[in-house]
């Protein structure tokens, strides 16, 4: 009979291990849609209705001041040059009555560095007409620009029709694009995505402060924007890294500015708490140097061309199982990057990752009598296989 502590021992292995694999659900939000999601993965964690489109607000700007980051890339524009304010990019256009503005105005012309930050920083919807002005000549062609890049980094579910997002009943977007066009800022543009940490900025003698206040209260948030209409209600993209994992929350219509923020938080807490992202492969990382028939080499190097990242429940890396998998029979030629298996990562009987299993070194035909040579042995192993 087993013994009273073995049976107890056993049974505290088994809660330990079942505990160990426990993810709680996703914190409910006060919001009508929001998601969760790692940068680097892109795994999603939590999600409701992130599909849904939705009027942005000022989030709308995350998408001009991207237009304008690649156009500062590209060389068609630089942030010493000026701009010249038109009326109708004045911060005393009526149509901006009540709104966020950079306060602007003709005769004073501006830097595009200036007018970044009064995007981003004090969210100036004055400052969005005057850089759509500036490089396309009209806002309603900006709005094209806008579109055109949303096209390009499959933002599916959005369409702009101006560039500071008030009210127009199709301009629309949805959690699920806003995180799409996170990332593509934080990656792409990681120069232009530092100023969404800056917590303050001054211009004509006004200073204004960042509305994201997880910034000051949270050290590791940088980024990234705060929106609010009452058609939107208040919205919120923020990006937090922690122990090298990269996660981007979506909230879109909370009730109140503290409210995006708090249910912001708990998305991120969820996240970093209960998750963790980890590279399975480095890029060109060898797996195998299995044989290859009629060639100049008779075994070749194979494995994973490009850096593999997974995000797993924390605490479960170590029980990852690879299954690598060649096909049978190489033969030559084979250039670097041809698929010739396949690695399979799974984790408590769940496949966690499959990719393609390539070669890492070009193997060029061998001579004629190699290859007849090497025709000899297949046919001769051929024998064997059952």
């Amino acid at each position: 009979m087993m013994r009273l502590s073995q049976v107890l021992f056993l049974a505290f292995f088994s809660f330990a291990a079942q505990a160990a694999t426990i993810i709680p659900a996703p914190p409910q939000i006060a919001a009508k849609a929001w998601l969760l999601v790692d940068a680097d993965s892109g795994e999603v964690l939590a999600e409701h209705n992130a599909d849904l489109p939705l009027p942005p607000a000022s989030l709308t700007k995350m998408m001009t001041s991207y237009v304008l980051a690649a156009e500062i890339a590209e060389g068609n524009v630089a942030e010493t040059d000026m701009v010249a304010i038109s009326e109708n990019a004045w911060s005393q256009n009526p149509r901006f009555a009540g709104s966020s503005l950079m306060w602007i105005e003709p005769g004073k012309d501006v830097s595009i560095g200036d007018l970044q930050r009064g995007i981003i920083i004090s969210s100036g919807n004055d400052s969005t007409v005057a850089v759509a002005e500036h490089l396309a000549g009209s806002e309603e062609v900006f709005a094209q620009m806008m579109n055109s890049h949303a096209e390009k980094l499959g933002m599916v579910d959005t369409f702009y029709v101006n560039t500071h997002g008030l009210p127009h009943p199709e301009h629309l977007t949805t959690a699920r694009d806003l995180a799409t066009l996170a990332n593509a800022m934080i990656k792409e543009y990681p120069e232009q995505y530092a100023i969404y940490k800056e917590r303050e900025f001054t211009y004509n003698d006004i200073k204004q402060y960042n509305r994201n206040s997880l910034l000051g209260e949270d050290p590791t948030v940088d980024g990234m924007k705060t929106g609010y209409t009452k058609e939107a209600g208040y919205c919120l993209v923020a990006s937090a890294e922690r122990r090298g994992m990269r996660l981007i929350s979506v909230v879109m219509g909370a009730s109140s500015p503290r409210s995006r923020k708090n249910e912001t938080r708990s998305l991120l807490n969820y996240g970093f708490r209960f998750f963790e992202t980890t590279t399975l492969f480095e890029s060109g990382q060898e797996l195998d140097q299995p044989r290859i028939w009629k060639g100049q080499e008779d075994y070749v190097p194979v494995g994973i061309l490009d850096e593999a990242v997974v995000t797993l429940p924390r605490g479960k890396k170590k029980h990852l199982v690879s299954d690598v998998q060649i096909n049978e029979d190489l033969e030559a030629p084979l250039a670097i990057g041809d698929e010739v298996g396949t690695v399979i990562m799974t984790l408590d009987g769940e496949t966690v990752y499959t990719g393609p299993v390539v070669a890492l070194q070009a193997v060029e035909p061998g001579g004629l009598f190699a290859r007849i040579w090497d025709m000899i042995l297949m046919w001769i192993a051929g024998l064997f296989k059952v």
